[in-house]
């Protein structure tokens, strides 16, 4: 008789060989990982199946150590950083079964200098589903007839920025960050720690087998409020969860409420994002606990060699900023968004340093120079009845050679 396998001690150990290599940004991030790589077994019992995509604004944040795990986890799987569509559903036909597609890189493909790729959006678009084909051409010369070719498979990517919105609302996003110095992985060695995870993803396999039936007749209850698209998303990954048991019913619908939550489209360019939370850092709060938006905007503007003054051909406006620093989170993993700050002439909207000590820590570059403890010493004081127009123009004209910020009473 074979034995029972135990499919949320297998999840748990699937779960733990992720946490040796991978820093992701919130416990919900290691639940839906974990359920993905196992639901790619059970492909064939899904409607549907979600794509996963590990997203940063910077370079450098684990995202293709992420693919290289689940490549060890997931059934045939096949890397690619650029594919024509026409390789792509021929890889999908194949007769060794459906492949576990890891497009890292995949801002070349989507990217703003990437050129046209619609052929391989559309494969991407419509491989959500099963039974989703498109018509191509086969043959040489005149000699060439229509022919239909799958595309549902499971798809990873990776890449900086954001993706098309069609794909992205077909997702599962795991919003990467490169890792603080208080947070360490083990290094992972291809020779040895392959075979690992080629032993769990062949337990997976059958597990898998065990519980195809069971899955492929569920109808997962959904979390309050998770309906439609999202709801579609997330069903193959509830489903494995139940069949695990345990624990992961209940994790895995937290992750679900979680990430949805958390779901939102990155824009503006990563590089220009670094370069507003130094300049931030080091010349507009310099040690100071928070700032008024129109104190930031009017100290940013009149840096010299900064982009401030020109972007998307307009100086940088309280939107712009906004934008550009909501794709970074607070160190409670929510984005950054102003606030509102009482100073001695009213009640301004603002942002505090503490929401952005996370992201000024694990993006940008060492302080050099003057201390910020030492810059506040001689910081001017906020007068009593001064508006935030009048602190920012007397700011501007401080001299260099003194403090450039106001430390704000109140």
């Amino acid at each position: 008789m074979t034995p029972t396998i135990d499919g949320a001690a297998l999840l748990n150990e699937v779960e733990a060989f992720h946490r040796r290599f991978n820093v992701f940004p919130t416990e919900a991030a290691y639940v839906a990982v974990t359920l993905w790589d196992a639901h790619a077994h059970l492909i064939d019992a899904f409607d549907g199946t979600a794509r996963l995509a590990f997203l940063s604004p910077e370079p450098g944040s684990g995202k293709s150590r992420a693919l290289e795990i689940v490549e060890t986890l997931t059934p045939r799987a096949a890397t690619t950083v650029n594919a024509s569509a026409n390789a792509l559903f021929r890889l999908v036909e194949a007769e060794e079964g459906k492949p576990t597609l890891l497009f890292d890189e995949i801002d070349t493909v989507f990217g703003p200098k990437a050129g046209g790729n619609e052929e391989v959006r559309g494969f991407l678009n419509s491989g959500y589903r099963r039974g989703a084909k498109s018509l191509r051409c086969v043959g040489d010369g005149s000699n060439q007839t229509a022919a239909w070719f799958a595309s549902f498979c499971a798809v990873a990517m990776a890449g900086l920025g954001s993706l098309p919105d069609t794909i992205l609302t077909r997702s599962v996003i795991i919003r990467m960050r490169k890792r603080a110095p208080n947070e360490t992985v083990e290094p992972y060695r291809r020779r040895v720690h392959e075979k690992q995870g080629h032993a769990l993803r062949d337990r997976l396999a059958e597990w898998a087998a065990t519980v195809h039936d069971q899955v492929a007749e569920a109808w997962p209850e959904m979390p309050e409020g998770v309906t439609d698209r999202p709801a579609d998303v997330w069903e193959p990954l509830l489903a494995v969860a139940d069949a695990a048991g345990c624990h992961w019913p209940d994790r895995a619908r937290a992750a679900c409420v979680e990430l949805i939550k958390a779901a939102d489209d990155e824009g503006s360019e990563a590089s220009l994002g670094v370069r507003l939370l130094t300049d931030l850092r080091d010349k507009v709060f310099c040690g100071a606990d928070r700032m008024p938006t129109a104190v930031i905007l009017e100290m940013l503007l009149a840096l010299d060699d900064a982009p401030w003054g020109d972007v998307d051909d307009k100086p940088l406006n309280a939107r712009m900023l906004s934008k550009l620093l909501g794709q970074y989170v607070t160190p409670a993993n929510k984005p950054i968004k102003p606030r509102g700050i009482r100073t001695p002439s009213g009640f301004p909207k603002g942002y505090y340093a503490e929401d952005l000590t996370d992201a000024w820590t694990r993006y940008c570059p060492p302080p050099s120079g003057e201390s910020a403890t030492s810059a506040t010493s001689a910081t001017p004081q906020v007068s009593e009845g001064e508006s935030v127009a009048e602190t920012a123009t007397r700011i501007r004209h401080t001299p260099a050679e003194g403090a450039t910020q106001p430390v704000l009473a109140g």
